[in-house]
């Protein structure tokens, strides 16, 4: 299976994966704060076709003139206006609203979003589930968060598998080996990477014998994760390219 897989990875994880992917809204920024909101936004919208998600994360950026930074520290109220019509399935304007407010707040006192995830991670972690809760309880630490936004930024303490935010964090941390993933964020270690659980890895996972549990939550990302890292203890969510691949691309079993 690690030959198997290994093949995989080396077949997926490379440039030409980028053009198609939601990744590929990120790589189209320079500067490392742009990066890191086009990349976390762009997870937080990652639901449906992969087609849909890059059209609709291209209109968001659209409206920030396609410099997310620059826009989120400097807007002023008045520019809030131009998101209230922006809609991606259940992600309303009052969410995108909020986004903003919390954003400008950060970045006004942070030079990057790594801390509020590292801030919340010891070294000895086995991995990142503490950074996931904490930055949960950030991100929502303010009296004009609405309750129905907390639906789009998950948390391991509701056992959800917080497959968009494992995603973000495999984009900023894993080593940019071949110009998929960025590689940009020091203090989290791929080791303490969780694999991005979502409907294909999970069914090619299951296809292949790597997952006993029969709900798809938290602990599964526990269990398929620990599994991995059986073939690479250091780097056990590249093979998300490998279970990804197989499920979308070849739509294997």
């Amino acid at each position: 299976m690690k030959k198997l897989l290994n093949t995989k990875v080396k077949l997926y994880n490379r440039s030409s994966f980028i053009e198609d992917d939601p990744i590929s809204i990120p790589h189209r920024y320079k500067k490392k704060q742009d990066i890191e909101i086009a990349a976390f936004w762009t997870a937080m919208l990652a639901w449906g076709r992969r087609k849909t998600i890059i059209d609709k994360a291209n209109e968001l950026f659209g409206r920030m003139d396609n410099a997310p930074y620059d826009f989120i520290k400097n807007h002023k109220e008045k520019d809030r206006q131009r998101f209230e019509s922006f809609v991606h399935r259940t992600f309303q304007p009052i969410d995108a609203l909020y986004f903003l407010e919390f954003f400008q707040n950060y970045y006004k006192k942070n030079n990057s979003l790594e801390k509020a995830f590292s801030r919340h991670l010891s070294k000895n972690d086995p991995h990142v589930g503490n950074a996931l809760a904490g930055f949960h309880r950030d991100f929502f630490d303010s009296e004009n968060a609405p309750r129905r936004t907390r639906k789009h930024v998950s948390t391991p303490e509701r056992n959800s598998s917080c497959k968009r935010l494992n995603m973000f964090l495999r984009w900023m941390v894993r080593p940019n080996d071949t110009g998929v993933d960025f590689g940009l964020w020091k203090k989290i270690k791929p080791a303490q990477l969780l694999i991005p659980l979502d409907v294909h890895v999970d069914r090619i996972a299951r296809g292949l014998g790597m997952i006993e549990r029969k709900q798809t939550d938290w602990k599964t990302v526990l269990e398929l994760t620990a599994f991995l890292k059986q073939l690479d203890p250091n780097d056990p969510v590249k093979y998300d390219f490998a279970l990804f691949g197989m499920g979308v691309m070849e739509k294997t079993i």
